[in-house]
Formats: structure tokens, C-alpha cells, sequence
């Protein structure tokens, strides 16, 4: 199986961590995540990680984007490392269970 690449360009990544924390972000390295639950793939692709300068409380960011189901567009993702995030991994399933909270407290 080949792994999946980015479908955006690098610098649509970097104006997301900007866009979202302010500072300079500048690309370091990429690593492939792949999350499951319950034995399934809930997500998987490349992970970027960035150096964060002019953030008051973190240095690193992690960024990635998905696609927006039923449409061409694509959702971007941006997480700091601070907290629990430590890695990648971590950054992606934060954004898993925010996505999840965030959906159960609007069913409600």
C-alpha cells in the first residue's frame, strides 16, 4: 500500500499555523500517522511539524490538512506542542476527540 501524500501545497500548511497561532512557522520534518479505533482507520497521512517562533507559550506546531467529506475542499488542522501533544500522533488524536466532543455536545 502507498502512503498517502499531502494534497496542498507546503505553504497552505505553514498560513494555517500562522494564521491560527501568529508568529513564523518553519517546516522541519514530516512523519506519517496513521490513527485507528476500534481496529479501523479513522485517519492517516503526513503530519508536518514546524517551528513556531513568536508563540507565547509553545515553540513546535503540527499541521495536515483532510478533506471535507462531500466536497473538493479541504479542512486544515493546526496543533501545538505543549500539554499532552508530544508527537504527532498525539497532535492527531487530539483533533480526533475534539471532533468528537465537539459533535456530541451538538447532538445534545
Amino acid at each position: 500500500m502507498t502512503r498517502p501524500h499531502s494534497e496542498v501545497p507546503l505553504a497552505a500548511l505553514q498560513e494555517a499555523v500562522e494564521g491560527v497561532y501568529g508568529g513564523t512557522a518553519t517546516y522541519r520534518s514530516s512523519e506519517y500517522v496513521q490513527e485507528a479505533f476500534e481496529g479501523k482507520t479513522v485517519w492517516e497521512g503526513d503530519v508536518y511539524l514546524f517551528a513556531l517562533s513568536g508563540h507565547p507559550t509553545a515553540s513546535t506546531c503540527y499541521a495536515w490538512s483532510s478533506p471535507v467529506e462531500g466536497s473538493h475542499r479541504r479542512r486544515f488542522f493546526a496543533v501545538l506542542h505543549e500539554g499532552p501533544v508530544k508527537s504527532a500522533h498525539d497532535a492527531v488524536r487530539a483533533s480526533i476527540v475534539q471532533a468528537y466532543r465537539e459533535e456530541t455536545k451538538d447532538a445534545h
